[in-house]
């Protein structure tokens, strides 16, 4: 079962994050084949790293929580907040070559919270599911809904777009809120890819 794991980095830790970036890489090796997303958030320019995402399968909840708190960076003390969720993936690709962000490798992760609220059909997770309300959107290439143990609520969003913060949030907002069955503030961070180079 797929869980979300979001870190958030502690100020001024850049050069500990390079220091221990082969233990967490070699830590992140162990999990290759559950790894369903990873990659770092950053700055609002780029250029720095502000936390650490990972959307792993793993056995049960006990398990994520080991996975996140067994993690190099975590045992160092460079994390100030940890996120944990269960989820359901509804939508993973590769990104496009969108000529629509000045940018092309610009990637940005896009997150929501809501009240739980009741699962329903479009939020199955079936491969190849059509998005209602967001057409052909070549730029979106991840999105998983957050869901409670049971898997009967959705609680929020956790989408990959490519395109800067501002256009990423319009793309994913018409879904979340029909998702949360009323407006969702979401939280946009510029991401990328991890792993190894």
């Amino acid at each position: 079962m797929p869980f979300y794991v979001h870190a958030q980095d502690r100020p001024g830790i850049a050069t500990e994050l390079l220091d221990l970036a082969e233990a967490h890489w070699s830590y992140m090796d162990r999990f290759d084949d559950r790894l369903i997303l990873r990659g770092p958030t950053l700055s609002d320019d780029g250029s720095e790293h502000t936390g650490s995402v990972h959307v792993v399968d793993l056995d049960d909840r006990a398990g994520a929580e080991r996975f996140a708190t067994e993690e190099p960076y975590w045992l160092a003390g460079l994390y100030g907040h940890l996120t944990t969720a269960r989820t359901v993936v509804l939508l993973q690709r590769e990104p496009t070559g969108s000529p629509l962000t000045s940018e092309p490798d610009a990637l940005t992760l896009i997150t929501g919270q809501w009240t739980p609220e009741p699962r329903n059909a479009d939020d199955s997770g079936e491969t190849g599911l059509q998005l209602p309300g967001l057409g052909p959107d070549g730029r979106l290439s991840f999105v998983a809904v957050l869901v409670d143990d049971n898997q009967s609520r959705t609680t929020g969003i956790v989408s990959v777009v490519q395109a800067l913060p501002d256009e990423a949030l319009k793309t994913v907002q018409p879904l979340a809120d029909r998702l949360a069955g009323e407006p969702v503030a979401l939280t946009a961070q510029r991401w990328c890819r991890g792993g190894r180079s």
